[in-house]
C-alpha cells in the first residue's frame, strides 16, 4: 500500500503544477489574441464634407507641386517614399519625424517623437499606415481630422493642416 500511496502523493504534487502551467498558457494565448484583434482596428472618423477647406487644401497642393490622392475620409496625400513593405498599425509605437504647416505656408511645428499611432490625431491614424518604416508621406488634413473645433495650442479651431511625415 505504501507504493500505491506514494504514487498518489506524486500525482497530488504534479496536478496543481500542471494546472497552473495550463492556466498561464491559456491566459497568454488569450491576451495575445486580444492584442492582435485590437491592432486590426482602423481609425474611427466621419468623412469631412467642408467644401471651403477642401478647396484651400487643393490650392495648397497646386501651389506646392503636391500630386495628391484623395482618401475616402477627405484627406489629400502624396506618398513620397513607400518605405518597407510591412505597414504600421494603430498598436505600434512609431518613431516619427514631421513638419506641420498652416495652409498659408507658415510652419507651426517640427520635430521627432515616439508614440503609438492610436494616440495621434485621426488624420494620421488614417493615412500613416499607407507607408512603412523609412517611408515619407505628405498629407493635408481637414480640420475635423486634425484638431477640430477645439484647436490645439497655436493651432486655431477649424484649421486644415499640412504635414510632411517620415517614419524612422
Amino acid at each position: 500500500m505504501n507504493h500505491f500511496t506514494s504514487k498518489k502523493s506524486k500525482k497530488a504534487i504534479f496536478l496543481p503544477i500542471i494546472a497552473s502551467i495550463l492556466v498561464i498558457i491559456g491566459f497568454t494565448t488569450f491576451s495575445s489574441c486580444n492584442k492582435t484583434e485590437a491592432c486590426k482596428l482602423t481609425a474611427n472618423y466621419t468623412k469631412d464634407e467642408n467644401a471651403a477647406q477642401k478647396a484651400a487644401m487643393i490650392a495648397f497642393c497646386v501651389t506646392n507641386n503636391i500630386t495628391y490622392t484623395e482618401d475616402p475620409s477627405g484627406i489629400l496625400y502624396q506618398i513620397i517614399k513607400p518605405g518597407s513593405s510591412t505597414k504600421v498599425n494603430l498598436c505600434q509605437t512609431l518613431s516619427i519625424t514631421y513638419t506641420g504647416k498652416f495652409l498659408n505656408g507658415n510652419q507651426f511645428q517640427t520635430g521627432t517623437f515616439d508614440s503609438s499611432l492610436a494616440n495621434l490625431i485621426s488624420g494620421w491614424q488614417i493615412v500613416v499606415p499607407y507607408i512603412g518604416k523609412g517611408g515619407q508621406i505628405k498629407i493635408l488634413l481637414p480640420s475635423s481630422l486634425a484638431y477640430g473645433t477645439q484647436g490645439n495650442g497655436s493651432i486655431p479651431p477649424n484649421t486644415p493642416l499640412y504635414f510632411d511625415i517620415v517614419l524612422n
